[in-house]
């Protein structure tokens, strides 16, 4: 890239590179469960129905998890693009609840 900004997606050249890896790399799942959510718009059964068949546990654990997740720093290094995503589509739906709860209209 032209800008200075380097892809750290697995299998690229700074995914690889100790030096630019977080102090804490992501383990195993973590990894899996940001890209099972990357590629979910593929997905041709239910993602409830895919979340129980890929990571056999229910779809509220699994949802639990990837918010923990996203709020690891070392998930922005990992995809930023899809962390930062994740994270606006779930402050607007807790402000939504939470006006809803208050009675007011969003």
């Amino acid at each position: 890239m032209g800008d200075g900004r380097r892809s750290v997606h697995p299998g690229s050249e700074a995914a690889s590179d100790p030096a630019s890896a977080p102090s804490i790399a992501l383990d195993e799942r973590s990894r899996q469960v940001l890209d099972f959510e990357r590629e979910a718009w593929k997905l041709t059964v239910p993602k409830q129905r895919a979340i129980r068949e890929r990571f056999g546990f229910s779809p509220s654990r699994y949802h639990q998890l990837l918010h923990r997740i996203i709020d690891r720093p070392e998930a922005v290094a990992y995809d930023p693009m899809l962390v930062r995503r994740l994270r606006r589509v779930r402050a607007v739906r807790r402000r939504s609840r939470t006006a809803s709860g208050l009675g007011v209209r969003v």
